[in-house]
């Protein structure tokens, strides 16, 4: 049981200040700092929410039975062998239900990933494209067959890039039992994993990581020490009026309704946009509506759908159809006692990896557009607040 990001307050603002220092293009250092920062607040969340559920729910169940029903006797196994010297010394794959765990909530709790559609695979992957060629030939019934439908298979290299996140673990938790264990180690490598990919999935340059929505794949696109150059904004969305709106929909659902190759590919219905935080409020605003009952009705034309992360440029978005990125995730995932010297006092810290991949499968399968809200949502701001970096007031 993976805890919900509604519970962990301090760890989404930290994780906001990470995304804006990434966005701004800070320092290595000030990064790491940031995403120190991050980590060790959704420590402190899990500890005390973990907390809070122990003193529930040791009333009437033993911490070391199971107090999760979704949890194995594989599982209990496995975590209770990581007090041991043996169970973390040494390179341990987690058990395949934890992982498929950490795959679901991924997939759940992050909208953005849903919608790209994250899938999980074996160490070995290959990216097989298609293009259908040929036409239908008519005939009478009894005629020979004059044509087939071909289908042209290519397979293309897929590079697997390792994705890294530490996950730590309190020595008075280790006193909870397997099912508490399993949600610190769970909810921390879901978060770090998420946070990784968002970032890679949206704008990886694709040195050492995967390609970003974000970045020119076209066969001809000049790539430098294997880095892809970022894509052109393709246009301006202004969302001036409901008219203009509409138009500026249309526009983005035909721009990719077509490959790169000329043919045809069904955008309506499958587009997303991928938006800064608060950035969809300016899209509401501009589609909503008032029926005869008095209702406000928000529906985007043509089926396009918004998605927010902080990880999208400021003053962008990045639209794409759902299907035409190619996101995996690969193999196992292996954590192994991180005992080097920057290991946490008294905690167990321990490193947790596992392979991952992305490309667009064109590139016209996503596009950049500068966003300019001709009218946006009235900016109101708490006077409590404090903005400078993630440092807030009351």
């Amino acid at each position: 049981m993976t805890m919900k990001l509604g519970n962990l307050a301090n760890f989404k603002d930290k994780k906001a200040a990470y995304a804006k220092l990434v966005k701004d293009g800070a320092g290595v250092d000030e990064q790491a700092t940031a995403y120190d920062e991050m980590m060790t607040a959704l420590q402190d969340d899990m500890n005390t929410e973990i907390t809070s559920q122990v003193d529930t729910k040791l009333a009437t169940f033993d911490a070391n039975r199971r107090v999760d029903s979704k949890i194995t006797n594989e599982e209990i196994k496995f975590f209770d062998e990581i007090k041991t010297e043996v169970g973390s010394k040494n390179e341990i794959v987690l058990p395949q239900t934890t992982v498929n765990e950490i795959f679901d909530d991924l997939t759940t709790q992050h909208p953005l990933l849903a919608a790209l559609n994250l899938k999980t695979t074996g160490l070995r992957l290959k990216i097989l494209k298609s293009d259908t060629k040929g036409a239908v030939v008519w005939g009478n019934i009894f005629d020979e067959i004059k044509g087939q439908l071909d289908q042209v298979f290519t397979e293309e290299k897929a590079d697997q890039n390792k994705v890294t996140a530490f996950a730590v673990l309190p020595n008075d938790a280790l006193e909870y039992g397997a099912a508490w264990l399993k949600q610190f180690v769970v909810t921390q490598i879901t978060e770090a994993f998420a946070v990784g990919l968002e970032q890679a999935y949206l704008t990886g340059d694709g040195n050492g990581k995967p390609i970003g929505l974000n970045r020119n794949v076209a066969k001809d696109a000049p790539v430098t020490g294997g880095v892809y150059p970022e894509k052109k904004a393709a246009g301006t969305i202004t969302l001036a009026d409901p008219k203009a709106t509409a138009s500026e929909m249309g526009g983005i659902v035909r721009a990719l309704s077509t490959k790169e190759n000329g043919k045809p590919v069904v955008a309506q219905g499958n587009t997303v946009l991928v938006v800064t935080p608060g950035a969809s409020i300016d899209f509401s605003a501009a589609s909503m509506i008032q029926n005869v009952n008095g209702q406000w009705v928000f529906a985007l034309p043509f089926g396009v759908q918004i998605v927010e992360s902080e990880f999208v440029p400021e003053g962008k978005v990045i639209a794409f159809v759902k299907g035409r990125y190619d996101a995996y995730t690969a193999g196992g995932v292996s954590i192994k006692q991180f005992d080097q010297t920057l290991a946490m006092e008294d905690m167990q810290l321990f490193t947790a990896k596992q392979f991952a991949y992305g490309k667009a499968k064109d590139n016209n399968a996503a596009l950049v557009f500068d966003f300019k809200p001709a009218n946006s949502a009235k900016d109101f701001k708490n006077p409590d607040t404090k903005i400078d970096g993630g440092t807030t007031g009351n």
